[in-house]
């Protein structure tokens, strides 16, 4: 029976090709299976009957630690030089996004609120 290795749902583009580098880099067969139209399926990287699951499964397991302690190298350095995004930059650069991006929450908060106050009442 063939095994899920990675579903491919919120996988970056560079990490999946990475993935599939790691597997023919093994010589492990694999094959992919496309999203759906309507993305109820992501779409996964599978291990046909007969592929060494075992050893597959300890290869991304490795490559998962190495990539996150380079991701995590690379988002400190990104966060010492400044270019990483916070609340105060965002609303520095795009004042009409924020705002109407919270008068929208306050709206929701309420009309999910208003019920409940005039049962009070």
């Amino acid at each position: 029976m063939p095994t899920l290795l990675m579903n491919l749902r919120s996988v970056p583009d560079d990490e999946a090709e990475e993935v599939r580098e790691l597997l023919r880099k093994h010589h492990i067969d694999f094959y992919e299976t496309p999203p759906s139209r309507w993305f109820i399926s992501m779409g996964g990287i599978w291990l046909p009957d007969g592929a060494p699951v075992d050893a597959a499964r300890r290869a991304l397991a490795e490559y998962q630690c190495e990539r996150r302690e380079r991701m995590r190298a690379e988002y400190e350095r990104r966060k010492q030089a400044g270019e990483v995004d916070t609340f105060a930059t965002v609303l520095r650069r795009e004042p009409a996004r924020v705002i109407l991006y919270t008068a929208v929450c306050a709206g929701l908060l309420y009309l999910m609120t208003v019920p409940f106050l005039h049962i009070a009442g």
